[in-house]
């Protein structure tokens, strides 16, 4: 990913990120759809082509929510002792929900991190 012309101060990653802004311009948006990045931003025109194959935040989702879930599964249990398919019904839904809530912003932030730190795809120096 090559930015040539990256502003001197950009506005900060995480702010862009959850905020699913760009994150050159903090301005446009970085979605066209739930998570379908824009080809390019309608502010300042960043091309964000690089970013349409990001899934890194499924490995930091898996973890919030497994941590989330299973230490308010285990609080459940301790406290009141519900039948096993009360489990069911409260952490299924509750999983699902909770995931598809982080992936956007995650997403994003990913987005915006990557392009703060200029990263790109690894290359072997010859």
């Amino acid at each position: 990913m090559s930015q040539p012309d990256r502003p001197e101060h950009l506005p900060s990653a995480f702010a862009t990120g959850l905020a699913c802004r760009c994150p050159r311009c903090g301005e446009g948006p970085l979605f066209s759809g739930y998570l379908k990045t824009v080809k390019r931003c309608e502010s300042c025109g960043l091309d964000l082509t690089w970013a349409a194959e990001t899934e890194g935040p499924a490995v930091f989702i898996i973890l919030i929510v497994g941590f989330v879930i299973v230490g308010a599964a285990g609080v459940v249990e301790a406290l009141f002792h519900p039948a096993p398919f009360v489990h069911l019904l409260l952490w299924l839904p509750g999983t699902v929900i909770l995931s598809l809530l982080l992936m956007r912003p995650l997403k994003a932030l990913m987005v915006a991190l990557q392009f703060h730190n200029n990263s790109g795809e690894g290359r072997l120096d010859e």
